[in-house]
Formats: C-alpha cells, structure tokens, sequence
C-alpha cells in the first residue's frame, strides 16, 4: 500500500521524551521537602537526553493546553554531574529569571531565547556563567531583558522585580559581552534602541554571524570590525543607508546577507546597488532584498529576455547585476519586490509571490523571525488553494501547521492560517493525508480556538473542523473539542454564522459515540447549553437550523444514557417542548428532533413517571394523527407512549385520557404506517424495542416493537438483519408468537421474515431452525461470520453462519 503525505511515525527518542515528560513522578522524579521536584539519585542523564527534555518541555507547554507545566522543572538540571545541558531552546512568556538561574551552572554550547519577555537584566547577569562555553547565542524578541526595572539593581529579588510597573524600567549599562570568547554566533533582533548596539558586541572578537534585525544603526562603520570573519549578516528592518550599504559591501566574506524589510522606506533598491553588493561580495550563496521599492532599470526589457525555460544561469538573468554571478545563489529573497515576476532569475531557492513554490518559500524562510511576512504568505497559499489547485499539499500542510504553532499568539497568522487550512484539507486533497497530518491539523486548529475567542478565527476552525469524519478523526481531542465547541456557544448573542456551525458539529461529536462519551460531555453541560439556545430561539421567534441541530443533537446525547435525559427534564426542557411546538405548529424537522428525544427519556423507566400527565400523553396522543416527516413524527409519538403504557394500568395514574383510548388510538396508527416506509433514524441497538416483546400487558407497545423491526430488517436487511439476530430478536419474536395476549395483527405481520425490498420472493423464515439450518447447508457459504449469498433468482439471504 503506497504511504500517505506525512505517514512517517514519531522517532522513539520523541516517544520516550513526551512520555517521560507526562510522567515526571513515575519516571525520573520524586517529590521532596515541601513538594518539591527531585531527580532521582541514580539518574544521571548526557546531554543528548537533557537537551531533549528541555526542549520537548519548551515545545509541550507552548502548544499542548493538556500539558501540565511543572513548578520547578528546570531545576532538574541545576547540577551537572547528573545532568548535562549543552543546546537549549525557549521561547514566549513561561520563561523566567529563575528558569535560566537554575541551569546557570551548565556549561551551555547552544542558547535559543525567543520572545522571552518575562526575561529581565537579571538574567543577563546568569548569561555571563555561560561565557567560556557559549557559541551561539539568540535573544531575538527579548528586549525587556536589557532593562531593571526602576533602576533596581541587579541583586533584587525577582518577585519584586515583577511586581514593578513596566513604566519605571531602565536600561541595564552594566552589562557586556566581555570574556564571551567562543561567541560566533549572535541574534540580538528587536535590541531597544536606547541599548548602544555598537559598545555591546565590541568585546566579540571571533563573530561569524550576527542579526541586528530591527535595531538602529546611526553609525554603521563598527561592522567593518569584522570583515575578515562575519559570514552571515541579518539586517531586516534596518533603515538602510549610503554608509551603511559602503559598509556591507566591505565585509568580503559575507556568504549570506540579509537586507531585506517588511516596512516601507524612502530607501530605493537601484542597479548601482545591487551591482556593488555582487561585485564586492563574491562569496555570497545568500542574498534577500524582500520589501524593496525596485527600480525599473534593474531588470531586462521582457523582448531582450534569453529564449526558453526559465533557467538559472547568471548568464541569462533577467537581472542585469546578477549577470556578473559566477554561480547561481542558493537562496535569494524577493519577496514583496517586482523581480520575483521576471523569467530568469539565478537561485535555486526564491521567495516570492508569483507562483506557488516561491509562497511556500517565503512561508518556509519567514515563518520564525517574520510573521508579518509569513501572515502574507499564508494569505497567497490561501489563495491558490482556493482558486486554483495546491501541488505540493504536503509542504504546504507542515508549513502552515509549523507557522500555527509557532506564533500561538499572533492573531494574523491565526486567522490566515485556519483560512489556508480550511482548503487544504477539504474533499480534494483528503485522500492524499495521513491519519497523522490531520491529526496535527486538529490540534493546532483547537489551539487557534482556544487563544481567541474572535470571530474571524472561531468560523475558520469550525469549518476546518468540519471537512474531518466527525467523531472518528475528533475522538483523539474528545472532550478539548467538546468544551471548546460550548464555550462559543455560551455568550447568549453570537455571531449565527458561528453558532449554526458550532451546534452542526456539537450534533456531530455525540452521534455513533459510546455512552460514556456522551455522559461525559453531559457533564460538561451539554444539556443546558443547548437548552438555552433552544430559549433564545424561542424568544426571537425563530425556528432556523441552529433550533433544529440544537433539538437533534439533544436526541442524540439522551440516547441510552439516562443521566443526560435527567438533566434534560431538570432544565425544563419539557416546557421548551411544549412552547416550540405551540410556537411552530408546520415545522416538520423539529417535531421529529424533539419526539425522538423524548423517546430517550421514555426509555428511562425512572422519568416515565415525569412524562404521564394528562397535558403530555393528550399532546403526544394528537401527534399519532401527524403526517409530518412521512411516518416519523407519529412513529416517534407512539414510541414515547409504547413505552410508557408498558409500565401498566397500575402506572397510569391519572383519569384523563384514558388509557385503553390511548392504545386504541395507537393501533390505529401502527395500522395506517406503510411497513416499506423509509426511515429518517439511526439504530446503534434494538434493547430498547426488543424489551417490549415478550410481553402481555401492553399488547400495543408489542406491536409497536415488533412493526418496528420488521421496517428496520426489511427496508435495510444488511445493516439490521445482523444486529436483530446478534442481539438475541430471534428467540424474544418467537416467544411473540407463543403469547396468547399477541395481537393477531402482531403474529400475521410475519417480521420473522427477512426480506430484500427490491424482490417479491420471501427467502427464509429464521423462526424455522430446520430450514435455516438446512438453507445454510444448500448455500454451502464460506463465510467466516456473516453471509450475504445470492442465489436462485431474486432471493437474498442474511444468514449467521457461526
């Protein structure tokens, strides 16, 4: 079987990893003095594992709201001689002071922090532990970092630092990079601007790559400081100027240079320049000049352009400075430029937005440090995706799944996202997704609804939700998408595109589930939500779909389980009975929603007593008249009422209506249906009806019961044949017709004989052991459990071969 998109599994190592992390106690840990956290003493882990649980723990408490984070986790790796850290990647607010103090003694290789904004200029005193071993260093987005806060010192307390307004914060000058000699690599994007970014990296003297993005460069001759080393340079969103270019282009050995922006600027991107940066830099293999107003004389005229397939070859460029290339770049950014449209263009990787594998470049290139630029790009997949075809589906799935799990937190990347989403996991592209990749797409989507309760988002997630087999490909985040679904529907005024889809998927998740699905959801307030809808609808006159999903999925949650159907006559929900269908005499649909809930709560035999009024059985007794919905709404009235006359004359404690009267006018009924009739139900099993068979004192709920299976097994002998003889119909239809009480109607209906609709030729009757036994044996079927044979003309056999 060829593998699907995304089908490869998760390493053990991550196995292990996620979880030893759910596990904590029951793996490497105890609990200590005062609760506290302890790495079991004859633990010690390298690095490879350390580094792994750190990150994993970084990854999980960022993207999984089931994760507990765990007070204390980083002190875990407070000594080195059980732990050793080396490559240490986090990001976003969870990281504090005391997180970084307490692996202050490592000796740390790698240091990633990101957006750590929780992070102040007590933790830069911690970075300096770091300087004999660190070499790269990222503090990208951790601008509060170079500040104390009111001009506290260092030594203060972090709790008293935290409870400072941010108002009073002042820059941290004490700090310096002095002695971090094994520095190559640095990342200090969004640096402050009252930060003096030259006086900072002066003390590096073996820097190899730096990112400045965003920072102020008045003077830009400092990075000459580094011009026989520096191979990599970021300068986004840096305003560019004469000097500053005069500068770059000295640094010879720049291999990737970034000058690219998301802003506008007065700067202009001429040929002069770009020239000079080809020519200057003939190392580079990595140039982005993204967001620059071109000017026209860069580019060749479309009719002097080379002839044939876009090609590569600098020689051919429809760029006239990167016709002096030697080689073709490996990457060049021109994203939001007008070259990205020309023919020719010398890379093998290219952002851009003409076609779809330049958009996904940028997403790929963008998505970490630019989600300005990434939120375009999502936006222009979204587009293809929608109007023309996505080739690349699988790409296209693990970046925007990676840009949604990236930025939590960024509304535009949430909203483009969920959008592209929507798209790409519909009907066209289904069949090429694994069972893992739309797995992830749930999660990240139940992460975007959980953030925002916005409702730009909320309608994408929900409809993206809709293109899964509901509750198959759901029931791994049951109960999140469940409290997730009710929490939007809470507020009493929602957006009613919103709710229509919210209360679709509510109806979807708690049909064809296990009943302790649906209790448990039940407990979660199910119910009630629902009710309420139902009572505004009622309050505005209004009987739409939201009414109706509203009453269907409350016939689905009440099915066997008589909790819920408990709580739905606590809530008052008789009362909204009566008031809909006194409100909306005509409206079909809801009747046959609401009376087949009430047959759930008729099921109970606890609540029937709570349903045997002189107002509810008169009110179900004038629905067996009901023509609506086919046979529905009188097959469902009579069903309520089948099962409450079961309980006896002894039961029926009232003097209106009678209760004789009551079961006349219910045979009448029965006897009026067409038994071929095709059915608007679903039976997940006959327990409820195969209870009122062997039975003499309510002969017409044995009626009921018995036309019932007769139109289930006759109109869809291959879905309920089986399940009438599974569960034991055969034997309880035989003591029928041994009840002398047994209407004559019931024993002459022969729903002992299984029947296809689409052939006049009665097959076998199963009540007649010798003939099954013998038909079994002319048939000689094979089959190891269940057999459909056909044989002789038009005759359909549905037989238990076992």
């Amino acid at each position: 079987m060829e593998a699907k998109a995304g089908d490869n599994p998760d390493s053990l190592m991550a196995l292990t990893t996620a979880f030893c992390l759910r596990n904590l106690r029951r793996t490497m840990c105890y609990l200590g003095e005062r609760n506290k956290l302890c790495l079991r003493s004859d633990v010690f882990l390298p690095s490879e594992i350390c580094d792994k649980l750190v990150n994993t723990y970084t990854e999980l408490v960022h993207m999984d709201s089931n994760f507990e984070p765990q007070d204390g986790f980083f002190q875990l790796f407070s000594d080195p001689h059980s732990t050793r850290l080396t490559r240490v990647q986090l990001r976003e607010d969870f990281v504090r002071d005391r997180d970084l103090e307490a692996i202050g003694k490592q000796d740390l290789i790698e240091l990633h922090l990101t957006n750590c904004n929780n992070l102040s200029a007590h933790s830069l005193r911690t970075l300096t532990r770091f300087r004999q071993t660190l070499v790269s260093l990222s503090l990208f987005g951790c601008s509060r970092i170079f500040y104390r806060k009111g001009g506290a010192p260092l030594a203060c307390d972090e709790e008293e630092e935290e409870e400072r307004p941010a108002s009073k914060q002042a820059p941290e000058t004490d700090f310096s990079f002095q002695g971090f000699n094994r520095l190559r690599l640095l990342n200090l994007g969004g640096l402050p601007e009252e930060v003096d970014a030259e006086a900072l990296l002066k003390p590096l003297p073996a820097l190899t790559s730096l990112d400045l993005s965003g920072v102020p460069l008045p003077k830009a001759a400092f990075l000459a400081h580094w011009k026989e080393r520096l191979a990599s340079l970021v300068l986004y969103n840096v305003d560019l100027s004469e000097e500053l270019i005069n500068t770059v282009v000295e640094l010879g050995h720049l291999r990737h240079l970034d000058i690219s922006r998301e802003r506008n600027s007065k700067f202009k991107m001429t040929r002069k320049i770009l020239t000079a940066i080809v020519q200057g830099l003939v190392n580079l293999v990595s140039l982005d000049i993204s967001g620059h107003i071109m000017l026209d004389n860069c580019t060749v005229p479309h009719f002097e352009e080379a002839m044939g397939r876009p090609s590569i070859e600098p020689c051919k460029s429809s760029i006239y400075p990167f016709q002096e290339l030697k080689r073709p770049l490996q990457f060049l950014g021109l994203y939001n430029t007008t070259l990205c449209n020309v023919t020719h263009i010398p890379a093998y990787k290219v952002t851009g937005s003409k076609n779809e594998d330049q958009v996904l470049n940028a997403i790929e290139v963008y998505t970490e440090f630019r989600p300005e630029l990434a939120h375009r790009a999502i936006n222009q997949l979204f587009d293809i995706a929608r109007i023309q075809h996505c080739s690349q589906l699988l790409r296209a799935l693990q970046l925007v799944i990676a840009a949604l799990k990236c930025h939590k937190y960024d509304k535009s990347i949430q909203v483009t996202g969920s959008a592209a989403l929507f798209y790409l996991t519909n009907t066209e592209y289904r069949s090429d997704q694994s069972v893992r990749l739309r797995r992830q797409v749930i999660q990240v989507v139940l992460n975007g609804m959980e953030q925002y309760q916005e409702v730009t988002v909320q309608r994408n997630c929900c409809l993206t939700l809709c293109n899964f087999s509901i509750p198959e490909e759901l029931e791994f985040q049951y109960g999140r998408v469940n409290l997730l679904l009710l929490k939007i529907l809470e507020p009493a005024r929602q957006d009613e595109s919103i709710q229509r889809i919210a209360v679709h998927l509510c109806n979807a998740l708690v049909c064809q589930v296990d009943n302790h699905h649906k209790e448990a959801v039940g407990k979660m307030g199910f119910v009630k939500t629902m009710l309420n809808l139902i009572q505004k609808k009622l309050q505005d006159r209004m009987c739409d779909q939201v009414m109706e999903f509203s009453w269907s999925a409350l016939w689905n949650i009440t099915d066997e389980t008589p909790d819920n159907c408990q709580m739905f006559l606590n809530c008052k929900g008789m009362s909204l009975f009566l008031d809909c269908l006194k409100e909306f005499p005509d409206k079909q649909e809801l009747h046959r929603n609401m009376l087949g809930l009430l047959g759930n709560v008729a099921e109970v035999r606890a609540l029937r007593p709570q349903l045997l009024t002189p107002q509810f059985i008169s009110v179900f007794s004038n629905l067996l008249d009901s023509k609506a919905d086919g046979i529905e709404v009188s097959y469902n009235a009579c069903g309520v009422l089948s099962h409450i006359v079961f309980d006896g004359p002894d039961a029926w404690a009232m003097e209106e209506p009678l209760r004789d009267m009551v079961m006349d006018k219910m045979m009448d009924a029965i006897q009026s249906w067409d038994v071929t009739s095709r059915r608007n139900i679903n039976y997940r099993s006959f327990e409820p009806i195969l209870r009122l068979l062997p039975q003499s004192i309510a002969p017409v709920s044995q009626h009921w019961a018995t036309w019932a299976l007769f139109n289930l097994v006759s109109v869809y002998p291959s879905k309920y044949c089986p399940l009438l003889i599974k569960e034991g119909g055969i034997v309880l239809l035989e003591k029928v017709l041994e009840l002398q009480t047994s209407h004559e109607e019931t024993k002459d209906m022969e729903p002992f004989t299984i029947f296809s609709p689409q052939v006049s030729t009665v097959c076998i009757k199963l009540l007649d052991r010798a003939l099954l036994c013998d038909a079994i044996r002319k048939l000689r079927c094979g089959a190891p459990t269940w057999c459909v044979c056909v044989r002789a003309p038009a005759c359909v056999c549905y037989l238990c071969c076992t």
